[in-house]
């Protein structure tokens, strides 16, 4: 079926998720790695629930138990860990402290506590200030570094046994039935074509009697085996995408500061940030729903414009843009949660299950819960000498019986007003579900999936990046480090008829210049790409591709 003229449905134009490819029948290579449990992600969730269930069994064989030695590995696509992660981040402590008990605050890998906040609406050239919404409040939390906090605890994982597996991406999941038996990772030195080039190195098996899929926000595993099993939820997930910049600054920031309105139009739903990690270093970015209306938005640009308003300017003139990066984030909250998180020999955490609580712009101490929830039911299950589904249910009992499941109910439907609702309308059924509990209205709102959503194809004036304040996308991906190879081969599927107004939406859509429109025609730059995942969402399939490829972040 065509678009409506003058739209674009993005769907329309989305290869299908290779399920051949990322649902593996045949059985592992010989020479495959054996762990008894593997986290497939070096991120919070997978780090945090490898350090517990390596606790837990060492206070079990100390204990006099039986389980004896427990090959725990995590496997990290980025060639170190912390260089693809990305986060605000305003850190709610109480999973650090729940995991590291022996520990203080200021033991842990945190820049400064939050000591005062403002939040503005804002139009294009003023700031009104606006009481801080409760679910915003940051009193008690902490401002992080997630690419810090995850180097800190690859270095906790290390030290209690754990092996860490860096420059590994998982390609597709080793099944036997229903049952997912690990992991083979993506090979390395493939040469343009696909073919073996001279620094070759074929994939490797890794088995495991649990896997628990870390793998952050738009998990391409996580997708494959909940479309394997016909795992599905209330509502679709959607998502936002994030655009953050770190810059060195001669103005000190004494306070973080959200905003609401300009740059976003009224239909599209999100907000900015800016957070001092230290009196003259800055993280400033800006967060877009990704069921925005219009083909024309870009969420690189929006930032570039918003570093030009009176409020942020004064901050950053003068400073430099130190480092770039950009990351989505699952916002559909309680209602988008998959109805089962496990299965046999497996089980689904963090970003890739979708624990993010958006009013409150939270997720980090979610996925490090909910890793610590899981290592809790492999270690149960492994002493069952039984890891079925039927005995790692109890993980997703752990969560639903948790402040995760709780606050994600409390604010099931916020997220979803806007979408369904538009910005002002929205926002006013969101200040009552926040008056109210999450009472008001009782049922729940329908949403759509990003990609279902039409976009008006148009266009837009672009910005002229002056290189001191403002930058171009090509600037901003060198900023992120990225290190990958030019002649790797293209780890991007298109999809069908993809014409000049899709090829526009992409264009803006990709906040790393993937993606160029030559005339009538899409030109892609797959070394471009910093893994954001943007594209899986309303573009082109994003899957796994050679390790450490992509950027490496250091103060993300």
């Amino acid at each position: 079926m065509p678009d409506r003229a003058g739209s674009v449905m993005p769907s329309r134009h989305q290869a299908a998720l290779p399920l051949d490819k990322l649902i593996l029948t045949g059985p592992a290579d010989a020479e495959a790695v054996p762990m008894d449990v593997l986290f497939v992600g070096g991120g919070p969730a997978g780090l945090a629930g490898a350090i517990e269930l390596a606790k837990l069994v060492k206070q079990d064989n100390e204990a006099g138990g039986t389980l004896g030695d427990v090959q725990i590995g995590v496997l990290e696509k980025a060639g170190a860990l912390g260089e693809a992660s990305l986060s605000g981040a305003v850190v709610n402590p109480i999973a650090m402290r729940e995991l590291f008990p022996d520990l203080a605050d200021s033991d842990f890998p945190f820049r400064a506590p939050v000591s005062g906040e403002r939040v503005y609406f804002m139009t294009g050239e003023r700031a009104q200030r606006i009481p801080t919404p409760p679910t915003m409040q940051n009193h008690g939390y902490y401002i992080a570094s997630l690419c810090e906090i995850v180097r800190w605890l690859g270095e906790k994982a290390e030290g209690v046994g754990v092996n860490i597996f860096t420059g590994f991406p998982a390609a597709g999941l080793l099944t036997e039935g229903t049952r997912v038996t690990g992991v083979r990772t993506t090979p390395t030195g493939l040469a343009r074509n696909g073919e073996p080039g001279s620094g070759f190195t074929p994939p490797t098996d890794i088995t495991a009697q649990v896997t628990v899929l870390a793998e952050g926000t738009r998990g391409t595993l996580s997708q494959a085996y909940l479309q394997w099993q016909k795992i599905s939820s209330a509502n679709p997930q959607i998502f936002a995408l994030g655009v953050k910049e770190i810059w060195e600054t001669k103005t000190p920031l004494d306070a973080i500061i959200h905003t609401l309105g300009w740059p976003l139009p009224t239909d599209a739903f999100g907000g900015s940030f800016m957070y001092p990690l230290t009196p003259n270093l800055v993280a400033l970015g800006l967060v877009v729903g990704l069921d925005y209306k219009s083909t024309s938005l870009d969420v690189h640009e929006m930032l570039q414009r918003l570093k030009l308003h009176p409020l942020i300017r004064p901050f950053l003139e003068g400073g430099e843009m130190v480092e770039w990066g950009a990351k989505t984030i699952p916002e559909g909250g309680y209602h988008a949660l998959p109805a089962r998180r496990h299965g046999d020999g497996l089980m689904i955490v963090g970003d890739s299950a979708g624990y993010v609580e958006v009013a409150s712009l939270k997720g980090i101490h979610y996925a490090m819960q909910s890793g610590m929830y899981a290592a809790r039911a492999a270690f149960a299950a492994l002493r069952k000498g039984d890891t079925t589904a039927a005995a790692l249910r109890d993980y997703d009992a752990m969560v639903d019986g948790s402040f995760i499941r709780g606050d994600l109910h409390k604010r099931r439907n916020m997220r979803l007003a806007f979408q369904a609702s538009g910005f002002y309308f929205g926002g006013i059924q969101a200040t009552l579900m926040t008056l109210t509990g999450g009472a008001f209205p009782g049922s729940k709102i329908d949403s759509h999936a990003d990609a279902e959503v039409p976009r008006r194809a148009d266009t837009a004036a672009p910005l002229v990046p002056d290189g001191k304040l403002t930058f171009s996308k090509l600037d901003a991906v060198f900023k992120s480090g990225n290190a990958t190879r030019d002649d790797i081969p293209s780890h991007l599927l298109i999809g069908p008829d993809v014409g000049p107004a899709v090829a526009e939406l992409y264009t803006h859509m990709c906040p790393a210049g993937v993606y160029e429109r030559d005339g009538d025609r899409l030109v892609v730059s797959p070394a471009n790409c910093i893994d954001c995942k943007a594209t899986d969402v309303i573009g082109p399939r994003w899957t796994p591709r050679e390790g450490g490829s992509g950027p490496k972040y250091r103060l993300m």
